[in-house]
């Protein structure tokens, strides 16, 4: 697989290097040089998640990895399913929740895992990452215990939610975690710098398990396949996909799932009051405001990383922009979308939520729709009870960390800090 910078397009590297690298020069994206187009897409489609998604990986992967290993790779990573729920005639929720840290998150964690620990070569390897939620336990999990693998995991002091926060600041061992007393935005910012730092990055094998590391991204291509598998063959042919949005890498996959030839009609991003893309697709104007906090944590991002990789997609598939719906919900809205949910007998929560509500506004007769939901209920305990009243068990996966103590370092915005921190 060949892989180029988006910035600097000259700068060229397989898919162990850019696993290994994270970023390219001037923290450029790495992106495929080729997306090849799969045949007999309804034949994919009646194989099993794990079947299909090693054949899906080898198509975009080639060669490079052993095509056992890469089996292995994909079967210890998705161990877990991902159903879809019918929550009203025509539209449906595909649930990502199922894995052990109950988010989307742990499709692309744990398949960059199994890549990194497979392509690692020797030297220490140090993972850097920043999180708004989700991503942080994720990553946390996937790598936990891995040996000569540090993790240390940054995020915006009080603003993700409190279980969120013990699913993966609790777990010690090679595992770091660092509140950062700014908001999602500066803590990626942190994480840039750091990649920028030549030195730094040698010293201790930097590496990012964001959603900008190429294997992250190629292993959620796979469930928009999953998704479509489930629906009825006739329901398949007119899909609308409705992606809750934060740094994008979601989308992005989603696009990559329809370069690939998955029957997808067209893709809605849907964003909070962290609007950037949805202004951006009307205006032609990007002009990211400051941060602001949601009951949408998770899509608190004002610059997301991926965007570039969206555009280039774009322009090499000949789409046009305006093509792409998109829609932003505030709290209010959110909540509101919450009860609608849940008067139609489905629970779920904002980031879901969200997805729902631009979906249900912008689909046409004969289109059916489907929205991700990137969370389990539970990981919002507290605003779901409230804006639900009702009570809400934990699963065992939250109730053992929640009983754990915090493990967690704090940090001022300071790279500096960082810097010693990262090197002690």
């Amino acid at each position: 697989m060949n892989l180029y910078n988006i910035k600097h397009p000259e700068e060229q590297v397989n898919f162990a290097q850019a696993v290994r690298q994270g970023l390219g020069k001037d923290q450029g994206l790495f992106f495929p040089e080729t997306i090849p187009q799969l045949q007999n897409i309804d034949e994919l489609l009646a194989l099993p998640l794990v079947e299909r998604s090693q054949k899906i990986l080898g198509a975009l992967i080639g060669d490079e990895i052993p095509a056992d290993k890469l089996s292995a790779m994909v079967k210890n990573a998705f161990t877990f399913p991902a159903p879809v729920a019918k929550v009203e005639d025509h539209i449906y929720a595909l649930e990502l929740f199922h894995g052990p840290t109950l988010a989307f998150k742990d499709f692309g964690g744990r398949f960059m895992a199994q890549a990194l620990a497979t392509v690692r070569g020797d030297g220490k390897i140090t993972i850097l990452t920043a999180t708004s939620g989700d991503t942080g336990a994720a990553v946390a999990h996937a790598f936990y215990g891995l040996e000569n693998i540090e993790v240390v995991i940054l995020y915006p002091k009080g603003k993700i939610s409190p279980l969120q926060e013990k699913l993966f600041c609790t777990l010690g061992g090679n595992i770091r975690t660092v509140a950062i007393n700014a908001d999602f935005d500066a803590c990626q910012a942190l994480v840039k710098q750091a990649f920028d730092d030549t030195e730094l990055r040698q010293a201790i094998g930097l590496n990012s398990a964001n959603s900008i590391n190429i294997s992250r991204l190629l292993a959620q291509v796979c469930y928009y396949f999953e998704a479509a598998a489930q629906l009825p063959k006739a329901e398949r042919e007119n899909l609308v996909v409705s992606v809750p949005s934060g740094n994008f890498g979601n989308l992005t996959a989603g696009l990559i799932a329809k370069t690939l030839g998955l029957p997808i009609k067209r893709f809605i991003a849907s964003t909070n009051a962290n609007d950037t893309v949805p202004r951006y697709l009307k205006t032609g104007e990007w002009s990211p405001n400051a941060t602001v906090a949601t009951l949408s944590n998770a899509m608190d991002v004002s610059r997301p990383n991926n965007w570039p990789r969206v555009e280039e997609l774009f322009k090499r598939n000949g789409w046009s922009l305006s093509e792409l719906g998109s829609g932003a919900l505030n709290d209010a809205e959110t909540e509101a979308a919450l009860k609608a949910q849940y008067a139609k007998g489905y629970l779920c929560e904002p980031h879901g939520a969200i997805a729902y509500d631009v979906l249900k506004l912008q689909l046409k007769d004969g289109e059916t729709g489907l929205f991700l939901c990137t969370a389990h209920p539970a990981k919002f305990k507290e605003s779901v009870e409230r804006i639900l009243d009702i009570e809400l068990p934990l699963p065992e996966a939250l109730d053992k960390h929640n009983k754990l103590p915090l493990l967690s370092d704090e940090m001022d915005n300071d790279f500096a800090q960082l810097r010693a921190y990262l090197l002690k």
